[in-house]
């Protein structure tokens, strides 16, 4: 009777456990899986605009139709461009968020437990809200007759209204607005932890408090610092809305290209070989790094 308990409980343990993988396999692996067939498919006009790995000529001929010369697209100079302008406005974004988030998550962890939740609600307050709405409300801001323009010429700063609309700089301020908050959350739940005692034990053992924080809070709250810059640099390195609304024509990222490939050239293997190579450009270090950590 006990060896049956054991077994039922292994069951069940086995089947919370199998229930996120199912998931994973389900609505991530099978998807790439997808994607990666049509990346190494030939582009052909029709529905879909992609020939079979696999056509039988007859008499037990089978032609393979293997494409792999669709993964020499970074060779041309837009496709280049667009993953480096991705890489750039993905780090400018999250070192801005980073840079943002940090001291407003130290205020809020140091905090009483009443004022934390309050505080803590107002950064999730904006998520109540439309990501498209929240994104389309900086353009009224940042338009040549908007609240910024405005408001800089009635103090006398301007004489005239600047272009700050459909640039790559409103598309960073775009992206640093919405991608904030999945900064704050983890440096505020590493800081939560965080044992301030130790801060006074270095200031009675003679250390400033820049010293303090670079070689005491700075390393004890690294995990945090990590998945805040993993949560916003994944999402921004693959942006399509922020960059279509703000950035016009210039603000030219990957997003945008695989979108253009997808529906107006109707180049479905290239852009599923660019997602392919988005995907593995973001996976493959964060493996690495989950490697170290567990070492």
């Amino acid at each position: 009777m006990i060896d049956n308990h054991f077994k039922k409980n292994q069951w069940i343990k086995r089947t919370i456990i199998g229930i996120p993988y199912f998931w994973l396999v389900i609505f991530i692996l099978i998807p790439f899986l997808v994607i990666l067939k049509i990346s190494i498919s030939e582009a052909t006009w029709g529905t879909p605009p992609y020939k079979p790995l696999l056509q039988f000529l007859g008499n037990h001929i089978v032609q393979f139709n293997i494409h792999l010369e669709n993964y020499q697209i970074l060779s041309d100079m837009i496709y280049r461009y667009s993953f480096l302008q991705s890489l750039k406005l993905a780090s400018l974004s999250t070192l801005s968020c980073l840079l943002l988030g940090y001291p407003m998550a130290y205020y809020i962890a140091r905090q009483d437990e009443h004022l934390q939740t309050r505080l803590i609600l107002l950064i999730l307050l904006p998520f109540w809200t439309s990501f498209l709405l929240r994104v389309y409300a900086w353009v009224g801001i940042l338009s040549p007759s908007g609240f910024f323009n405005t408001l800089l010429m009635e103090v006398g700063i301007l004489s005239e209204p600047l272009r700050f609309l459909y640039t790559p700089g409103a598309a960073l301020v775009g992206m640093v607005y919405c991608y904030l908050p999945f900064m704050i959350l983890p440096l505020y739940a590493s800081l939560n932890k965080f044992d301030f005692s130790l801060l006074e034990a270095a200031a009675d053992l003679g250390s400033k408090p820049l010293r303090a924080f670079w070689q005491i809070t700075l390393p004890l709250t690294r995990p945090g610092i990590v998945g805040g810059c993993v949560l916003v640099f994944i999402p921004s390195f693959g942006e399509f809305v922020i960059p279509e609304l703000l950035g016009g024509s210039k603000t030219f990222m990957l997003g945008k290209v695989i979108w253009v490939e997808f529906f107006t050239n109707r180049d479905w293997p290239v852009a599923a070989c660019l997602a392919v190579l988005m995907v593995l450009f973001l996976v493959i270090p964060l493996v690495l790094l989950q490697k170290r950590q567990g070492s």
